[in-house]
């Protein structure tokens, strides 16, 4: 029996079985399989949300139709902004949302006494925010869907009082 291991080069390789325990000093080559990859780039904008964390795991699905193309692969999604940030976690009760957004404002508060303060208040608080949530999320595809769990959503945390529209670049790989 062969089996087929995923390298780098993005080809699939054919080895004996009774080569495992060479494999990480010497592959032997028998067969080289090409397959084809999917690599889809694109930049979406959101219209401005007001301060707190909102659902958009619709409007990334509605932007992105060749989603339904992928059987197995990543998304990467990446947001152009140093106060806003992306988060996956509960899409059911809204009560998440509001206490999350409490959370975060717990932990970097405007009444702070920050050095940076040429954009207003609130502007060091989201930067803080955004650091600890982070600019980017990847998600699995399994069978031209996202593979969320069931009660999981992709959210845009606006973290300023009117922080405009926000940039995502969506990257999709996959075959």
């Amino acid at each position: 029996m062969r089996d087929k291991i995923l390298i780098p080069s993005f080809f699939i390789v054919e080895k004996e079985k009774s080569e495992i325990a060479l494999l990480c000093s010497k592959i032997k080559l028998l067969h080289i399989i090409p397959f084809s990859m999917t690599v889809i780039q694109k930049r979406i904008q959101l219209p401005a949300y007001p301060r707190g964390c909102h659902l958009i795991t619709h409007k990334i699905v509605e932007q992105l139709p060749e989603l339904s193309t992928v059987q197995a692969g990543l998304l990467s999604v990446f947001i152009q902004h140093t106060s806003a940030s992306l988060t996956i976690n509960e899409n059911a009760d809204p009560d998440v949302r509001r206490d999350l957004d409490a959370l975060l404002d717990s932990w970097a508060p405007e009444s702070f006494r920050y050095v940076h303060q040429e954009e207003g208040r609130d502007d060091m608080p989201a930067h803080g925010k955004a650091s600890l949530m982070g600019a980017n999320v990847t998600i699995p595809v399994t069978n031209g869907r996202l593979a969320l769990g069931i009660w999981q959503g992709v959210y845009l945390c606006e973290h300023r009082n009117h922080g405009g529209s926000r940039s995502l670049v969506l990257t999709l790989i996959g075959e």
